[in-house]
């Protein structure tokens, strides 16, 4: 049963989304502040958190800071919910490290499908490091996509595959890299020429290779 953390400062709101997932035999925890939701991710550590925003005591962007600076919750899927639905928001929190954001009010379906679709990517991206650490390569250095150019890759592909191999998605990568998401897939097929792949987890296998220092 997987576990989440829900951290909303409304109490309704809290209440709705932790009914839908309980329905769901999710395991559900609640935090009415960003203080009291990183408590709990640090005595639980859940399978995955969804945050609001903007709350009393800590925000939903310094939430996430902190979590991703800690190692026991540095990989927590994290899905944003907020009243603000902007592309300029979406893609603050995404740079921090975010994987996904729901807009308020969230339905049932957009809910479950956000919730179901991070976990199952949560542990593809898990399957592809341990393949990666099978190889002998496991200590990739996410800050730069410098290094994946070695493979042939133009600047902007690797800026492109450097976020798949964190295991974002074409839409997430659009909204990171201010481009359409016909253009990441434009992008996508390059590289899997270059490479001469044809998935996203053997591309990402081998960007790890590179970015854990392999050849």
């Amino acid at each position: 049963m997987s576990k989440i953390l829900i951290i909303e400062d409304q109490p309704q709101m809290r209440r709705n989304l932790a009914f839908i997932l309980e329905m769901e035999k999710f395991e559900v925890l609640t935090a009415e502040n960003g203080r009291q939701g990183l408590e709990l991710a640090r005595q639980h550590v859940p399978d995955l958190v969804i945050c609001d925003v903007m709350m009393p005591e800590l925000d939903g962007y310094t939430v996430l800071q902190t979590l991703r600076a800690e190692a026991a919750t540095a990989t927590l899927p994290f899905i944003f919910l907020t009243a603000k639905g902007d592309k300029p928001d979406v893609r603050q929190g995404m740079n921090l490290g975010a994987d996904d954001y729901l807009t308020k009010p969230v339905g049932r379906e957009d809910l479950l499908a956000a919730v179901q679709t991070r976990l199952a990517r949560q542990q593809a991206h898990q399957a592809e490091l341990r393949s990666a650490k099978g190889n002998g390569s496991f200590n990739p250095d996410f800050s730069s996509p410098l290094p994946l150019q070695s493979l042939g890759l133009t600047e902007r592909e690797a800026e492109v595959l450097l976020w798949v191999a964190q295991g974002k998605g074409n839409a997430d990568v659009g909204v990171l890299l201010n481009m359409a998401e016909k253009t990441v897939k434009k992008h996508m097929t390059n590289i899997f020429e270059k490479l001469g792949v044809e998935s996203r987890n053997a591309a990402t296998v081998r960007a790890l290779e590179i970015l854990g220092g392999g050849k």
